[in-house]
C-alpha cells in the first residue's frame, strides 16, 4: 500500500526546492524574472484545474499528489540548470 505520508512529505520538500530557485530568479529581476513570474502563476492555475478534473473523475488522493509531485520536480530541475550567458563583444 502506498504511504500517503511519504508523499506529502517528499512534495513539501520538493516544493520547498522549487519556492527557494523561483525566488532567486525572481529577486534577479528582468525579462527572465518576469518570464518566470508568469509561468508560475499559469502552471498553477493548470495544476489545480488537473487536480479538481481527477478528484472528481475518482482519482485517488495519492494520484493527485504523485502529480503534483511530477510538476515540482520538473520545476526544480529547470530551475537548477545553469543560465546560459550571452557572449560579450
Amino acid at each position: 500500500m502506498p504511504n500517503i505520508f511519504f508523499e506529502f512529505s517528499m512534495l513539501a520538500f520538493e516544493a520547498q526546492q522549487a519556492m527557494w530557485l523561483r525566488t532567486l530568479k525572481l529577486s534577479a529581476g528582468g525579462a527572465a524574472g518576469d518570464r518566470e513570474a508568469q509561468l508560475m502563476v499559469s502552471e498553477k492555475v493548470t495544476a489545480a484545474g488537473q487536480a479538481a478534473t481527477k478528484l472528481m473523475l475518482g482519482a485517488a488522493p495519492i494520484a493527485i499528489i504523485r502529480g503534483y509531485r511530477r510538476k515540482v520536480r520538473a520545476n526544480v530541475r529547470r530551475l537548477s540548470k545553469k543560465p546560459v550567458k550571452p557572449k560579450e563583444r
